[in-house]
């Protein structure tokens, strides 16, 4: 994988444009999801790694595909991100490793830009493998799509993780003091230490 610098790796965001189906078709006849996030030798056989954010969004099907006439979903190539990693962020990105299949997450807004037949596009903002940050835009109403990570994405963040993150001991809890005892009603119970008198009087 060829990265920028150690913590950072250059990436590209790919959107599918895709017809929708049943009664909100008649509100919205496409929809955006995010499709893929490359990086490495796939991002490499694109050709893509060297365009500016601005050259996006690139059709990856034909002219007549990717123009909107006909019914098929189409694939949309923005260049020019990057995942970087930060010592600040260690636990987000360890609950992302923790998970059963770690994530690559983007946040992207509605652009003003159109496509080639006049529709809106959107605008990937950034990309993070930060369970934090994906929460952090969640909260804040941001539109966040999430897929796979790519293996050797896996494998770097992995390494950089191990190398620097060490999760804080759990602190044995301990029992709180002078809590008063219940009997299973709820009643309040009291416990005597001195010695038990036999029944019917003190011994001879």
């Amino acid at each position: 994988m060829q990265a920028g610098a150690p913590n950072r790796v250059e990436v590209a965001v790919v959107m599918r444009r895709e017809p929708v189906s049943g009664p909100m078709s008649r509100w919205q006849s496409w929809r955006w999801v995010l499709a893929d996030v490359l990086s490495g030798e796939a991002l490499l056989s694109l050709d893509a790694q060297d365009l500016p954010a601005a050259a996006g969004p690139l059709p990856l099907e034909s002219a007549a595909g990717a123009s909107g006439a006909s019914d098929q979903a189409s694939h949309w190539l923005y260049p020019g991100l990057a995942l970087e990693l930060h010592p600040d962020d260690l636990e987000g990105y360890y609950l992302n490793l923790s998970s059963p299949q770690p994530c690559c997450w983007v946040m992207w807004r509605p652009d003003e830009a159109v496509l080639p037949d006049g529709s809106p596009a959107p605008l990937p903002q950034i990309a993070t493998l930060s369970y934090h940050d994906a929460g952090r835009w969640l909260d804040a109403q941001e539109r966040v799509d999430q897929v796979p990570a790519p293996a050797a994405v896996v494998a770097w963040l992995a390494a950089y993780v191990e190398a620097r993150y060490r999760p804080e001991p759990k602190r044995r809890q301990r029992p709180a003091s002078f809590q008063p005892l219940a009997d299973r009603f709820g009643n309040p119970v009291s416990i005597s230490t001195g010695e038990r008198r036999r029944r019917g009087g003190n011994a001879a």
